[in-house]
């Protein structure tokens, strides 16, 4: 386990002309360019798959706002979930924008089952174990999301989408680590990093267990 749990895999040499913030990510499986290429032949589904998606990240922000820990919130506690229910509704609407734009139709309904089973990690009904392991949880679903945007950017040949991921991967980036601040908020921090390096663990394997298709988390051809 690395000493810095925000820290490990580099990640490649962003394009010239598009700002990449995060120069690392902690996952342990790093998605092959060949995964853009295919999922980008079906770009309308690919953002209709990242609406919900953003939807959900909001939504799951906000189920946070009143399970703080203790008495009281910790500092930072509110505003770290109003910051990222924010960001996740204002790319919500940025993608149901460029979807209508370009001719496509959200789909009636979804299903995004790489979140599903991550969500079988969770110690249910062990109090701050079960808050903290859905607050890592959250932070490697935002941490993936991150690494697929990045992927998306250098891959798309239309300028538009390609600036559009790009610009995502700066907020995916600072969300996973505010979760992970505030899982340290809720158990001991060399606690919260030894479950943090398993559910990274975990998370390759599921990542990679997915089926093909266009969406942010699914698994390579």
């Amino acid at each position: 386990m690395t000493d810095n749990i925000f820290q490990t895999n580099t990640l490649p040499t962003f394009p010239r002309g598009l700002v990449r913030i995060p120069k690392t990510l902690p996952l342990r499986y790093q998605t092959p360019p060949e995964w853009a290429e295919g999922v980008l032949l079906e770009p309308l589904e690919l953002l209709s798959d990242q609406a919900y998606l953003e939807k959900k990240a909001a939504n799951n922000a906000l189920e946070f706002l009143n399970l703080w820990p203790s008495a009281g919130p910790p500092d930072h506690w509110l505003s770290s979930i109003a910051t990222i229910a924010q960001d996740e509704t204002s790319h919500l609407k940025a993608v149901l924008k460029l979807l209508e734009k370009k001719g496509g139709v959200l789909a009636r309904s979804h299903k995004n089952p790489y979140a599903l089973d991550l969500r079988t990690l969770v110690r249910k009904g062990k109090g701050g174990q079960e808050l903290a392991d859905r607050l890592l949880v959250s932070a490697l679903i935002e941490a993936r999301s991150c690494e697929r945007f990045e992927r998306l950017a250098e891959s798309s040949k239309d300028s538009e989408l390609s600036k559009f991921y790009a610009g995502l991967i700066a907020s995916e980036n600072g969300h996973y680590q505010l979760f992970v601040d505030m899982a340290m908020k809720v158990l001991a921090p060399r606690e919260v990093e030894n479950r943090w390096d398993k559910l990274l663990e975990e998370e390759a394997k599921i990542i990679q267990a997915q089926a093909s298709g266009p969406r942010i988390h699914s698994g390579t051809l």
